[in-house]
């Protein structure tokens, strides 16, 4: 069976492990997180050392790993000086961060050895923008928040990293007819009360956000039968 969640942040990792046991997700099983598991709550770096150690459940890079990739410059020491020391052009990209939540994350990796923490900055470099999968007949285009601009006759390593990353949807948005695309990001309730804390199906995409981060449940979404678990 093939899963995915998306945007965890702020959600605690016995719980999501519970999610996970709640299915009976085995070693034959595969799970895509599309990103977001870092900056919001107190678990976000052990989640992520949590990922590390799974073979069978892969991170595809979110906003918020990406803004903390942008931030490398911070990681050969995390401390005040560090942080008073830094260029014009460093500065923005970190000001960002910091506006997105990166308080609660500089804390967890600086209480963390210098090994983990590169751990975790080379396993963030490795995890896709994207991933292509084909479950059951049907092809799926798994991104963390949809596509940008899109036009179905762009080739999709066109797309810079801002269209997989910020990109929000409209409700009648429309991509590939032919391949589902999935993708969190954007909360459902974005799109309507009517649709808090519930998977947004449309003819050409799904929405996976629930909004973890706004006190909702994540889910898992099974792609085999389009089944919804709700943590």
């Amino acid at each position: 069976m093939v899963y995915v969640m998306s945007d965890l942040h702020g959600y605690s990792l016995n719980k999501i492990k519970n999610a996970f046991e709640k299915v009976n997700f085995s070693d034959d099983d595969y799970c895509f997180i599309l990103g977001d598991v870092i900056d919001r709550g107190d678990e976000g770096i052990d989640i992520l050392k949590w990922l590390i150690s799974q073979t069978n459940i892969q991170l595809v890079l979110g906003n918020h790993e990406a803004m903390m990739l942008a931030c490398g410059f911070l990681f050969d020491e995390i401390t005040d000086e560090n942080l008073d020391n830094l260029n014009e052009q460093d500065m923005d990209v970190f000001t960002t961060w910091v506006e997105n939540g990166a308080e609660t994350t500089l804390k967890q990796l600086s209480e963390l050895d210098p090994e983990t923490v590169l751990a975790i900055i080379e396993y963030l470099k490795d995890a896709p923008l994207y991933e292509s999968v084909n479950v059951n007949g049907k092809d799926y285009l798994l991104t963390h928040s949809g596509l940008g601009n899109f036009d179905a006759g762009k080739h999709i390593d066109d797309y810079t990293p801002e269209e997989f990353l910020w990109n929000r949807p409209k409700k009648h948005d429309k991509y590939y007819s032919d391949i589902m695309t999935v993708f969190g990001h954007t909360p459902t309730f974005f799109f309507g009360n009517e649709y808090r804390g519930k998977v947004m199906f449309t003819d050409t995409w799904i929405d996976i956000d629930t909004g973890a981060a706004y006190g909702e449940h994540p889910v898992l979404f099974r792609l085999d039968d389009k089944k919804v678990f709700y943590v």
